[in-house]
Order: C-alpha cells, then structure tokens, then sequence
C-alpha cells in the first residue's frame, strides 16, 4: 500500500487488525526485515494491527530532494502515523536506526504512544562497541555484510538474510541517505522523558552500535525495562526470536495493564 505524505509517498504493507503496531526498521534495509522478524515474534497473538513501513530512500519509499535531514524523516514518520493511525494511540517498535527515530516520536507524541520498544538502538554517543565475533558457524559462509552482520553464523541465518536483507539492499538510495547522514542527528527535545510502558533490548556482541549506550536508557526512562543478550549481535531479532517474543510478550502485558 502508498500513501502520500506531505511530498513523500510511503510504501507499507499491514496484517492483522486492532490495536496499531508502527515497526520501524534500519538503516539499509526496508519493511521486509523487521516484517520478518517481528511478525514472527507476534505469531499467534490476537488483536494487534502491524504496521511497516518502508523508511524514506528505501524500498519502495522514495525520499524527494526536499528531505534534507533526520528532521525531515522524522516529520515524515509523524504525519505519516497521523494519516494511517488516526487518533488512536499505538505501540512503536524500532530497530537500529528505527529506535533512533522511534525515541522522538514517542518524545514529540507521548499520548499517541502506548507502548515503546527499542532493539539494538542506535543512539547519538555510541561508546565501547565490541569487535565483532562469531559464536556459531564456521565464519565462511555468505558475503562481508552478512559475516560482519550476524554472529550466529548458520545456514537458516544465511537464509534470512539473503530472503530479507539482500534484496532489500539492493532498493536503497545512497544518494539519499548520504544527504539525509549529512544532518543525521536529531534536533534535541527538551520534553519529558516518555513515560509510558517501554523496553530496551540490546546484543551484548553488537558490534554496530554496541550495547553500552542502550544501558544509560534504563535511567531515562522511568518504565522501562532493559536486557543485554549474551550471544546476540545487532541481528538480534533474527538471532534470538523466542527470546526477543518473550520479552515483547512482557512489554505487552504491562502496555494492557496501564491502558
């Protein structure tokens, strides 16, 4: 599905109906990763309405010269939730760069945001990330993105990622994201700290943003709930599935009880 959004017309697919789930994905990629991932985390639970979309300049999102900047992107993803949500108030989930951008919306809309997940964020004063290393598979399998990517280094893994991260690759627009990278950081908000249901989870062998920066979200946030997972890298979601559904199944428990 598109729909147009001040000059940006943004491509998203959805399942499912009830209470809206907005995912957000990386940097690199488009829908198809975290749909991935995230719809198997939310196999057999009822009632939620999951939404993803494809971030300006990939997949089928095109991002016009007009958008300049992480600013731009992030006015896009507001207007855009308005326009397909409505006025009602939804979970946000996002990945890496998706996080980054999941922070400020609930920052900039806390009463339209029910419910705050972060997956291996990417945050502004990333510090001690870790080397990489592999703690399963031989090491020699699939192409240096995908052998600096995961740490569970598998042929299922190497599976998902030419199904899901591949071909998704190939859409991106590097001129765009060159652009936008050169004013990458958002504009600080000097709101309050968002204050409803919220989880962090972060790879202990992340070593594309780390996991120490995640940690110092734990005193930010007043809700929040925070796990490192110990072989796991920034392919968290693929990586460790059951895990992660388990810890989002919890984050959904206590997102219905503050309803």
């Amino acid at each position: 599905m598109e729909i147009p959004v001040g000059q940006v017309v943004v491509h998203y697919v959805e399942h499912g109906s009830g209470r809206p789930v907005l995912v957000l994905h990386g940097a690199g990629v488009d829908h198809r990763e975290a749909e991935a991932c995230f719809e198997l985390v939310f196999e057999g639970v009822a009632g939620l309405r999951r939404i993803y979309p494809d971030l300006p300049g990939m997949g089928r999102t095109i991002a016009p010269d007009t958008l300049r900047s992480a600013d731009d992107v992030l006015d896009t993803l507001l207007d855009f939730a308005d326009e397909v949500i409505g006025g009602a108030a939804y979970l946000l989930i996002g990945h890496s760069a998706g996080a980054y951008y999941a922070q400020a919306m609930a920052a900039r809309r806390p009463a339209k945001v029910a419910g705050l997940a972060l997956i291996c964020p990417f945050l502004p004063g990333l510090r001690d990330v870790p080397a990489h290393r592999v703690v399963a598979g031989s090491g020699e399998i699939g192409d240096d993105v995908f052998r600096s990517y995961f740490v569970i280094q598998t042929p299922a893994m190497l599976e998902r990622y030419e199904r899901y991260v591949t071909p998704a690759a190939a859409l991106v627009d590097q001129t765009a994201l060159e652009r936008i990278g050169e004013r990458w950081e958002l504009t600080p908000d000097r709101t309050p700290a968002y204050a409803g249901p919220t989880v962090v989870v972060a790879g202990r062998l992340d070593s594309t943003v780390g996991y120490a920066a995640a940690t110092d979200l734990i005193d930010h946030y007043p809700h929040a709930s925070l796990s490192v997972v110990d072989d796991a890298g920034h392919a968290l979601p693929h990586e460790q599935p059951e895990l992660l559904r388990a810890l989002l199944t919890e984050w959904l428990t206590r997102v219905e009880r503050s309803s």
